[in-house]
């Protein structure tokens, strides 16, 4: 029972709660006016409490006519006496329509009705000093709504634009994210045309020396078979990369195409790196020893790409701090981690231009080889890279195979 009137409330409290930011910036206004009215007229004042009433009723349609609900008002302040009304009324329209000649003239209209009393022939001219402070009093009054409502409506459209850089920003980002995805994706198409076309080449060679030596005219006629497939296999795979070549456009995705380093590389990286790095490599690597395995150049080529990446951000985000960099086999998988304490306080850093998309890059690679990548900041204020990518039978690549 209790659980069930529980529900009932909550049901019913949600549907309050989005009625009320609606309702109340309506009701609010007119109850105050009302308010004014009532404190200022007395009851057996028929006619200026029926003005000041009229003028507090009219608020409730001042967002949809702001001018006809001011002009409307100013009898209430005229006759009446009230303010809150006009002024709430004007602040509605210096936040709706916030036109220059439009807010002089209503702010000239609410003046004279401020300062002239009901009836005009209780003007008196010769009161300098109470006239100058009526109309000093019925400038502010003027003056306040309508500096409040210019205002808001400021707030309102830096608030607007903000939103629109922002979702423009974030589109930006979005599409340059795709855009280094893409990069990456057809990097790693050139890079694995590398290692299909030395592949194909071995079969052709191995073809051939099986058309020259063997006397079986049927194993002859395979083996020329053969030959002819894969150099017809090489033409298309070098058509193909010059397609690539004529989009990149420049000489920077040109160089791409040429074979990628190795961890053979790596010491050669970290030497030139210029940072105090604690390198501990796996030797078989190091010397190609993986070399016979089924996708290891590819691994090899994506964990010297990971460390160049890592030690480019701890260049720019981490300078002077130590690095270690690690390099092991595990079962069927290469694990790469990069990993930096935190920056030194008297180094200074380079400018160097990023994007804050490397990682991006260097997940995507990671990802099409079967394997993982994680990046994050350690506690003692440094960073970790960690990559695993796993080769031989343990790769992507040779399941599609």
């Amino acid at each position: 029972m209790a659980r069930g009137a529980r529900e009932v409330r909550g049901r019913r409290l949600r549907g309050i709660a989005p009625v009320v930011p609606v309702v109340v910036p309506v009701v609010v206004p007119v109850l105050l006016a009302i308010a004014d009215a009532v404190l200022v007229n007395k009851l057996e004042m028929a006619l200026e409490l029926g003005v000041s009433m009229a003028a507090a009723a009219a608020l409730l349609l001042r967002r949809r006519f702001p001018l006809l609900v001011f002009l409307g008002t100013l009898p209430g302040l005229y006759i009446g006496y009230i303010w809150f009304a006009p002024m709430i009324a004007l602040y509605t329209l210096a936040g709706r329509r916030p036109g220059r000649a439009r807010l002089g003239i209503c702010a000239v209209l609410l003046i004279a009705a401020h300062v002239f009393p009901y009836p005009i022939s209780d003007f008196e001219l010769a009161e300098y000093r109470d006239n100058t402070l009526t109309l000093i009093d019925a400038c502010v009054t003027a003056a306040a709504p309508i500096a409040l409502g210019l205002l808001v409506r400021t707030r309102q459209e830096l608030a607007s634009r903000v939103a629109d850089l922002t979702r423009s920003r974030q589109r930006e980002d979005q599409l340059l994210a795709e855009r280094i995805t893409t990069t990456e994706r057809a990097r790693l198409a050139r890079e694995m045309h590398d290692v299909v076309a030395h592949q194909v080449s071995l079969i052709s060679l191995q073809a051939g020396a099986v058309q020259v030596s063997t006397a079986d005219e049927a194993a002859r006629v395979g083996a020329r078979t053969i030959r002819e497939l894969s150099v017809r296999t090489l033409e298309e795979l070098r058509h193909m990369v010059g397609v690539l070549r004529a989009n990149g456009g420049d000489t920077e995705e040109a160089r791409d195409l040429a074979p990628q380093p190795g961890l053979a590389e790596l010491p050669r990286l970290i030497e030139m790196s210029a940072l105090d790095v604690t390198y501990e490599g796996c030797a078989g690597y190091e010397e190609g020893a993986a070399g016979s395995a089924s996708g290891a150049k590819t691994v090899e080529r994506a964990a010297f790409r990971t460390v160049q990446e890592a030690l480019t951000n701890v260049r720019k985000h981490a300078p002077g701090a130590r690095v270690r960099v690690r390099v092991d086999p595990v079962d069927t998988a290469l694990r790469v981690e990069i990993r930096n304490g935190p920056a030194d306080a008297s180094a200074t850093a380079p400018a160097l231009p990023g994007g804050g998309h490397g990682l991006v890059g260097l997940r995507e690679r990671a990802q099409s080889l079967g394997g993982t990548l994680e990046a994050r900041p350690t506690s003692d204020g440094g960073f970790v890279v960690r990559a695993e990518l796993p080769y031989g039978r343990g790769s992507r690549t040779e399941r599609s195979s």
